[in-house]
């Protein structure tokens, strides 16, 4: 979410449901977890406080890091691309440099069709927000599970190994 579309002062917005419905992923990790009983399909949680930045990523991970700031995304989503396995979520700000620098080096990524309704903090819907996202997947694993997905527009972008 931008900055000024936040929930009450907060930058937590969750990943909705259909999401991961569609997707047919379980995850080792949420690398930025609201807490263990959410409803993202995730064997282990880092959340806030355990500052999932900071932690060791092993497996398939899931990843809605905070949006906040200008730029408040773009650390983790290099150390996404770094990690090279999972699904992640970020703004799709199209025309920023990090978005350019960066979405090059995923291996594949989606549109969704429509502007993506996260999920506030009490359970309610939030409304649209002020642009869209893009989901990213990074390995073969996820790669299928996007293109799988009928959420929107996928395109391969890199060759996983």
């Amino acid at each position: 979410m931008s900055e000024w579309e936040r929930s009450g002062g907060s930058d937590e917005w969750y990943t909705p449901p259909e999401i991961f419905e569609a997707l047919r992923l379980r995850f080792s990790i949420d690398v930025a977890s609201p807490g263990k009983d959410h409803w993202v399909p995730a064997v282990n949680v880092f959340t806030k406080e355990e500052d999932g930045i900071n932690q060791e990523w092993k497996g398939c991970v899931f990843m809605n890091p905070p949006f906040g700031g200008r730029n408040g995304q773009v650390p983790w989503l290099k150390k996404f691309i770094h990690h090279r396995n999972g699904i992640a979520i970020v703004a799709a700000r199209t025309s920023s440099k990090w978005f350019q620098d960066l979405i090059p080096r995923c291996d594949a990524i989606l549109f969704p069709r429509g502007k993506t309704k996260f999920i506030k903090p009490t359970g309610e819907v939030g409304k649209s927000p002020g642009s869209g996202i893009v989901i990213i997947a990074m390995g073969r694993e996820a790669k299928k599970a996007l293109q799988e997905s009928g959420l929107g527009i996928y395109l391969e972008i890199g060759v996983s190994t």
